[in-house]
């Protein structure tokens, strides 16, 4: 989830349409702060609609922790970030919205990080030269990853296992987390325990 404080700041002259190098300027800017609460810096984004910007910083837990970032995590990290935007010496008065968040599910597995973090869940590999495969993900190497593939069975019943299947990430177009509702209940439960999900008050 993301929090979506409102600030008026402004960036740097003569950038006015939210450029790469915009943001890879303010990603070196903010990746101290990030790091400083353990947090890995996934990209900053900067769009445009009219003399509107918006800095959508994404940020993920480094890859020996399991989880997600905490809504308390995020709010405290909002706030210290927009005290960075505000301060920013390249700062040209226009206004913005800063949006902070972490990665969902729905994330495509595009770097050896993304696949390291979701060791054990169920994923879609779509390969260049072969079949697809849809396994439980095992193993994340260097140059690949192993999978235990889910094969097709009748409507109504339980997923049976393939053997382990190799790919090399020269050879995946793309990848993607399956969502498991069973495993989604489970995590849902774990992170109302480490207080990462809003308390509802009727």
């Amino acid at each position: 989830m993301a929090d979506r404080p409102d600030r008026t700041g402004g960036f740097q002259p003569g950038n006015p349409t939210g450029t790469n190098a915009e943001a890879d300027r303010l990603k070196e800017l903010v990746a101290p702060a990030v790091a400083a609460k353990e947090l890995y810096l996934e990209d900053v984004e900067v769009r445009t609609a009219g003399t509107q910007r918006t800095v959508h910083v994404i940020v993920d837990l480094p890859e020996d922790r399991v989880g997600g970032v905490g809504l308390d995590t995020i709010a405290e990290l909002s706030q210290v970030l927009s005290k960075i935007l505000d301060e920013d010496p390249h700062d040209a008065g226009d206004p913005y919205d800063l949006e902070v968040s972490s990665p969902g599910v729905s994330r495509p597995l595009t770097e050896p990080r993304h696949w390291r973090r979701n060791l054990g869940r169920l994923v879609r590999a779509k390969v260049i030269d072969g079949e697809d495969v849809t396994g439980r993900l095992l193993e994340v190497r260097e140059d690949g990853v192993t999978l235990r593939p889910q094969l097709a069975v009748r409507k109504g019943m339980k997923p049976k296992e393939g053997d382990p299947v190799e790919l090399a990430f020269g050879n995946i177009r793309s990848g993607k987390v399956e969502i498991e509702f069973t495993q989604l209940d489970e995590e849902l439960a774990a992170a109302e325990q480490r207080g990462e999900l809003e308390n509802e008050e009727d």
